[in-house]
């Protein structure tokens, strides 16, 4: 009998990996299944960016292996991309790494700078990969809460508190996913003097900032940040490409190094195609942008109006994908919640509880459902 790895029983199975295994049983068994769980862009990325991939394919070496810190264009059209939207300057040659997808870099940076029983400073609710990839590489989670009163921002006095000595990573989001809550500048300011106190490389993962969003922000921006904080970013919202798997992160030449050293080893470069294709998407001029936002603003909508129907809660002003609920006055819990809405109305939404503990009593609705699916769902309620 092969035992596996004891890192594997720090971990489960992802949550969508699971539950999405649920929902196809159910389709295959003629259900008509509304899916508004996961965040998957059915929008085709622009013309431009299909063309260029299609006409790349013929290049000269576009088969071979490619480059590990990507192609020197690719790392050009990100840089200017943050100049222009951010007002960021970053060294195309040094102080940018482009990445197969986000979540990869974030397996990369917890192997480059957590050793064995180093602590990482995770949000509770946030992303679920942080932390098991905190596990999975033998660092410890430490969650820290956010809630609806503070706007879903940490209290820093508080955690200041604590004995730090431990942690030597801190994961953000924002715009924050799942709640959509957004940081001020000011806020960001304070995070960055957070981690320089305390000497905490703070990892900002910032997909969501041209999703419904009228004020984007990098943690980079922040006079000083780039000494201890990095920030990860992806094509994967703004441009339609989750498929791709096109991401970054950027920061200063000597972290980002040591993540390349990570790197190196672990893949042997992205395609060229889709690096073209990536290069063709970060030059988007600004219809391409309020086109996405028009689609995502009528969408919205009509979840507020479903949110409506089922007596769910809502922060209007919150940006990205999805709309972040409080459940109705009386409701059983959150898993228990979908789990009715998908037995009786065939209704697939994601339990706030899978973001973590104070993801209790919430939901999330995903935008990345056609209209006339969102409509068909309010007339089932």
């Amino acid at each position: 009998m092969i035992r596996t790895a004891d890192r594997l029983q720090t971990v489960e199975e992802y949550y969508f990996s699971r539950k999405l295994r649920e929902v196809r049983e159910l389709v295959a068994a003629g259900k008509p299944i509304i899916n508004m769980g996961i965040g998957s862009p059915d929008l085709a990325p622009s013309e431009e960016v299909i063309k260029t991939l299609q006409a790349s394919i013929s290049d000269t070496g576009a088969h071979q292996y490619q480059s590990y810190q990507g192609l020197a264009e690719l790392r050009q059209g990100i840089a200017a991309f943050y100049r222009d939207k951010f007002g960021v300057d970053a060294d195309p040659n040094s102080e940018i790494l482009p990445l197969m997808g986000s979540k990869e870099g974030i397996m990369h940076i917890s192997m480059a700078f957590l050793n064995q029983g180093d602590e990482a400073l995770i949000p509770n609710p946030g992303y679920p990969t942080y932390s098991s990839v905190t596990r999975l590489i033998g660092g410890v989670p430490r969650f820290y809460d956010l809630n609806a009163d503070t706007g879903w921002f940490p209290d820093l006095e508080a955690l200041g508190r604590q004995d730090l000595s431990s942690v030597k990573l801190m994961w953000v989001s924002y715009p924050h996913m799942p709640t959509g809550a957004t940081a001020s500048r000011e806020q960001l300011e304070a995070l960055v003097r957070f981690a320089r106190q305390h000497q905490i490389l703070l990892v900002n993962d910032n997909p969501y900032s041209f999703v419904l969003s009228r004020n984007p922000i990098s943690l980079l921006a922040i006079p000083g940040a780039k000494e201890i904080a990095l920030e990860l970013n992806s094509l994967s919202k703004t441009f339609n490409m989750a498929g791709w798997r096109v991401g970054m992160v950027l920061g200063n030449a000597g972290h980002i190094n040591a993540i390349l050293k990570v790197k190196s080893n672990m893949d042997s470069g992205m395609f060229y195609g889709i690096q073209k294709g990536a290069v063709a998407a970060l030059n988007s001029g600004k219809e391409w942008f309020d086109h996405l936002d028009a689609i995502y603003t009528r969408r919205r909508n009509l979840v507020f109006a479903l949110a409506d129907k089922l007596g769910c809660r809502y922060e209007p002003g919150a940006v990205g994908m999805f709309v972040w609920a409080r459940l109705p006055e009386g409701a059983e819990g959150s898993e228990a919640y979908i789990d009715r809405l998908l037995l009786e109305k065939h209704l697939f939404i994601a339990p706030g509880t899978i973001f973590g503990s104070n993801g209790e009593g919430y939901v999330r609705f995903s935008l990345c459902v056609k209209e006339d699916r969102i409509r068909e769902a309010i007339e089932r309620i």
